[in-house]
């Protein structure tokens, strides 16, 4: 059985740091590209960083850039999303998701783990 499994999220002030985890289990996760979305009610689902397989190729949404750092440790089976300069519009339920190749389905999600900033 896939499990990806978030946790780290929380309430925190505006410019603050959170540290967000993905674990995952069943599956081989160094051939995944790890995915970290976000989403607040009554909002479209908003893609917020992408890890490749090695680690070596990462890609963030402009929103974020240079305030997350997303990382990943294939010998844990782990991903992270390092989020610095919180902003109140970061407030959000975050997911980590798995997707096999670039551009197909995602293959696995998470349940999430919610982020919340105050001003």
């Amino acid at each position: 059985q896939v499990q990806l499994v978030e946790s780290g999220g929380g309430l925190v002030q505006a410019g603050d740091s959170l540290r967000l985890s993905c674990a995952a289990s069943g599956l081989t996760f160094n051939v995944y590209y790890i995915v970290w979305f976000r989403q607040t009610p009554g909002k479209e689902r908003e893609f917020v960083a992408r890890i490749s397989w090695s680690g070596t190729g990462t890609y963030y949404a402009e929103s974020v850039k240079g305030r997350f750092t997303i990382s990943r440790d294939n010998t844990r089976r782990m991903a992270y999303l390092q989020m610095n300069s919180l902003k109140p519009e970061d407030t959000a339920i975050y997911y980590c998701a798995a997707q096999r190749n670039l551009g197909s389905t995602f293959d696995y999600w998470g349940q999430g783990t919610q982020v919340t900033v105050s001003s």
